[in-house]
């Protein structure tokens, strides 16, 4: 046991000196219910709801709502985001709590006279917001699923945001950067500054924020919707040519959505359907290179890489086409995941070369007419598991505060497709299926999803990343399934990216050896360097129980008992 101990503890120095990894050099497996998130203080409240006997959802409620205080950069009341839940008798749903475009917005909303898009309109203004639907969500998935008292799942995000916590290195440097924007975005605002920037180890207090989450502890869904946060709300957009009004607010409502379901080799899938385009991609680049030997040519391999860019040259493709909103279009599902389909666009994969992007369009068929987000993943002990993915957009969303409210709006209408094939922020082009509309949700690339093997809860991941994220839940669930990594190691390994456009390979620094480089730039493969690729958080069932991988990328932090 103890030489065990030892190695796992060298592997772990070895592959990260996150400060968070190093603090649990052992791979733990907890019996009665494990969180993942992107802050040890949220983590810890989740695991606290499950001990008093709270299941999965209830965890994720007190979670979100103590992110929105200790993980600014993407948790939040004043954003959106995606549940996949699955119960531990095998139900599956999914929520949508994505954002929606007000009732004033407008396709062209973000264009000047010329047609030309206006910089950073829909970034850093007020009409860069869409409706906030993260609160409606959470109270939507508590009255369906819940066992414990709302009250007391809200209080923990009360107590943090007016008693304070203390900040983490990275925290305070994100905090120390963006303290130039939040001046000159927030006027006459102090909130998230402090007279000669952060340390690690500061006392972070939030008192508006505070008392807001006391409206919502207190009053539910109307505590935000509805009364003094709607009026603060509007009053922010009246002052400063936003576009939310209280109708917009009061008709804000979250659905419930039939999951996408398929198979890969012996696993279930059950993932998210649009207005995500993650859970259609993630069953394409599934199929797309299930008949390949993956596991004979082994991690991050010339062979590897290479099939796996050429599926997501495609896939990203489709993306741009056929996926929004589906109660505003007409998203064929059902044949973007025809196998048949997926087969006939790989088709055109020759090993001689890559393939441009040029050469690679939409595809066609029959019949059919024309990083900053964060992720938690929570198991109970009866194995109920949601894997939740939330985001303001950008990091910080758009940088704006609500005046006495205390909390970020998102900036998630740059989402949308401003002008057909003009690029967002991520570099996603996209056209009819995402344009905007009043009332419609932006297209996302979250990808919570769930796995199971032969009938039995298998894996929960998901991650933040922009358009990484599809990708990033892709490459981790091949390296369980496929490369035979441990959960930590499959988080934590080095990752690459492409999206169809720009014809690229995104690459962290170390996911490639030189001769694996050299290789692929010979075929015509463009690899460019970049920082970080998400931050995936996950938990593997196995049969001492459920083991926990938190990406060290981050502040991310795994808490079970």
């Amino acid at each position: 046991m103890k030489f065990n101990f030892v190695l796992q503890y060298a592997f772990i120095f070895l592959v990260s000196t996150c400060s968070v990894a190093l603090a649990q050099p052992s791979i733990l497996s907890y019996k009665n219910g494990v969180v993942v998130c992107a802050y040890p203080d949220a983590s810890k409240a989740g695991v606290e709801v499950l001990k008093k006997g709270g299941n999965a959802v209830d965890a994720a409620v007190a979670v979100q709502f103590a992110l929105a205080v200790t993980h600014p950069q993407a948790g939040n009341i004043g954003g959106g985001g995606f549940m996949v839940y699955r119960s531990g008798k095998g139900e599956a749903n999914t929520l949508d709590f994505r954002e929606k475009a007000p009732a004033q917005a407008s396709e062209k909303m973000y264009q000047d006279s010329a047609g030309n898009i206006v910089p950073d309109m829909s970034l850093y203004t007020h009409k860069a917001s869409g409706v906030p639907g993260a609160v409606d969500g959470l109270y939507e998935a508590h009255k369906k699923y819940g066992k414990l008292k709302w009250t007391e799942l809200v209080q923990p995000a009360v107590d943090l945001a007016l008693k304070g916590f203390k900040v983490t290195k990275r925290l305070a440097s994100d905090l120390n950067r963006a303290a130039n924007e939040f001046k000159k975005l927030n006027p006459g605002k102090s909130y998230l500054l402090k007279e000669g920037g952060w340390q690690e180890g500061d006392l972070l207090i939030q008192t508006d924020l505070g008392h807001t989450l006391e409206l919502i502890r207190d009053k539910g869904r109307d505590g935000f919707y509805d009364g003094k946060t709607a009026d603060l709300i509007v009053a922010e957009m009246k002052k400063n040519n936003g576009l939310f009004t209280k109708t917009d607010l009061k008709n804000y409502h979250s659905v419930w959505r039939k999951p996408v379901l398929s198979n890969y080799k012996e696993y279930r899938i059950i993932t998210m359907p649009p207005p995500s385009s993650g859970g259609i991609a993630l069953v394409q680049l599934l199929h797309s290179v299930e008949k390949y030997p993956l596991s004979r040519w082994g991690f991050n391999s010339d062979s590897t890489v290479r099939l796996i860019v050429e599926a997501e040259r495609r896939v990203y493709a489709d993306r741009s086409k056929y996926l929004g909103d589906p109660d505003f279009f007409k998203v064929p599902a059902d044949s973007l995941l025809n196998p048949k389909y997926i087969d006939a666009r790989m088709q055109s994969f020759s090993w001689d070369a890559a393939t441009p992007s040029t050469a690679i369009q939409p595809g066609s068929f029959m019949g059919y007419e024309s990083d900053q987000t964060t992720h938690y993943s929570i198991v109970d002990k009866d194995g109920n598991a949601v894997s939740i993915t939330t985001t303001l957009n950008d990091s910080f969303g758009s940088h704006i505060f609500v005046a006495g409210a205390g909390f970020l709006l998102n900036n998630e209408m740059d989402d949308f497709s401003s002008k057909p094939g003009v690029p967002n922020m991520y570099g996603l082009v996209g056209g009819k299926a995402n344009s905007i509309q009043p009332g419609k949700r932006m297209l996302s690339s979250m990808t919570p999803t769930i796995v199971e093997k032969n009938g039995k809860l298998f894996m929960v991941v998901g991650t933040p990343g922009g358009s990484t994220i599809i990708t990033s839940v892709f490459q981790t669930i091949l390296n369980v399934v496929e490369f035979n990594q441990g959960l930590q190691q499959a988080v934590t390994s080095k990752r690459f990216h492409h999206q169809w456009l720009p014809d690229e390979v995104a690459v962290e620094a170390g996911a490639l050896d030189d001769i694996t480089k050299e290789k692929l730039q010979q075929k015509g493969y463009k690899l460019t360097p970049r920082g970080a690729i998400g931050r995936v958080d996950a938990i593997l069932a196995t049969p001492q129980g459920y083991e926990g991988g938190a990406d060290p990328r981050g502040d991310d932090t795994t808490v079970g008992y």
